[in-house]
């Protein structure tokens, strides 16, 4: 890659292209970051031999151990600035973000969960000054006397790249602990889904610099796919929500897709929330469909654990221990209560499955490499064959 923008950029010098341009600028954080990588490490293998020099000075040594403890201490950080460089970004990287909350199995302890793990985002989103909204929130109704549950929430994180800071939340979060109504002193294990969609531009001032007319989009929606219903709100509200039919519910026919929006008095607004919802959720399935070759190579590459989504368990959070485990990058804690308020624990954790992403998609980048040499050099061989013949 740096190779080839050496090449580009001297053939661009002497004959300008856009596409020759564009490609450069594609280039260039590989090639800087790779220029850096390298200057570190030559210099710590020339600062090495003057170590290993005899003859050198006592006071020119001693410099030179400072140095280098300098430099070797850098080259963790260049070299992951070097594998992120190497990583095509995220089509929905600089999105902001909704994450979509519901139970899963655990009946009403999952429910109760559910509320915890959204005010673990919401803490987690005021620390960090971000602005967000609960664009959706229904409660459930059915858990015990004096709890707080949900069975289903999206929280909206506004700012730009939430996405990529919270895509690595999506999964399955498990508990375990004794719940209030157990009266035998049993820990149970309850599941909640987290999934984590791109907030997409809204359509209704124009400003998105998205496709949604072309049916070749990730982001089309066929309105004559789309099965629209209103009915009446649930929950608290007051007369309003309990008399006016102002709650929308969207169904897309090709992939069953729902969404549910009533948070809004005005049906309009319901309305209009739900087709961002539905076009994101569509979006994001779409992608996933696209890219299931690539994503059983890389799951493949890094031994069965490419990917996560709903399907998969991601965290445990255990109560009688204290300790919260992310079963992705390893990472743990002891110290559950700032891990659910959205502490600095809680980012640690992020950072950590982040890391471990990145990972992930340089084994997938180098195993894609080596299945194209494969079948470039079967390709070649195949035409010897027939040469041959």
């Amino acid at each position: 890659m740096a190779a080839e923008h050496a090449k580009l950029s001297a053939a661009n010098a002497q004959n300008y292209d856009v596409s020759v341009a564009k490609r450069i600028g594609e280039l260039t954080s590989v090639t800087t970051a790779l220029k850096e990588y390298e200057e570190a490490h030559d210099s710590a293998s020339e600062l090495q031999s003057l170590l290993s020099d005899p003859s050198a000075d006592s006071e020119l040594r001693e410099l030179a151990t400072t140095d280098l403890e300098s430099t070797q201490s850098s080259l963790p950080t260049l070299a992951n600035s070097l594998k992120t460089s190497l990583i095509p970004p995220h089509p929905f990287s600089s999105f902001p973000c909704l994450l979509e909350i519901h139970p899963g199995a655990g009946g009403s302890e999952a429910s109760i969960f559910a509320h915890e793990l959204l005010y673990m985002y919401i803490g987690l989103a005021s620390r960090l000054g971000l602005q967000h909204t609960l664009t959706s929130y229904s409660p459930d109704d059915s858990a015990p006397a004096g709890s707080v549950a949900l069975s289903d929430a999206i929280l909206e994180i506004s700012a730009p790249n939430t996405y990529d800071l919270f895509r690595s939340e999506a999964g399955v979060h498990r508990v375990q602990r004794i719940p209030a109504t157990e009266k035998k002193g049993r820990t149970h294990t309850s599941a909640v889904s987290v999934l984590v969609l791109p907030s997409l531009p809204d359509t209704s001032n124009g400003d998105s610099q998205l496709n949604y007319d072309d049916p070749n989009s990730d982001y089309y929606l066929n309105p004559t796919e789309v099965r629209s219903e209103v009915m009446r709100a649930g929950g608290a509200g007051g007369q309003h929500v309990n008399k006016t039919e102002s709650a929308v519910r969207l169904t897309h026919a090709p992939t069953g897709l729902v969404v549910r929006m009533q948070e809004s008095r005005s049906q309009h607004k319901n309305r209009e929330k739900a087709w961002n919802v539905l076009r994101a959720k569509v979006a994001a399935k779409r992608r996933d469909e696209r890219e299931a070759e690539i994503a059983s190579l890389r799951r493949t590459a890094m031994g069965g654990v490419g990917r996560t989504g709903r399907e998969d368990k991601v965290r445990t959070y255990n109560f009688s221990q204290n300790r919260v485990t992310d079963h992705r990058s390893g990472w743990e804690s002891n110290n559950l209560d700032d891990v659910l308020g959205g502490g600095k624990i809680l980012e640690g954790c992020m950072d950590s499955v982040r890391e471990w992403m990145r990972e992930g998609e340089v084994l997938g980048l180098l195993a894609e490499d080596e299945m194209k040499r494969r079948e470039q050099a079967q390709a070649e061989e195949r035409n010897k064959d027939s040469a041959r013949k």
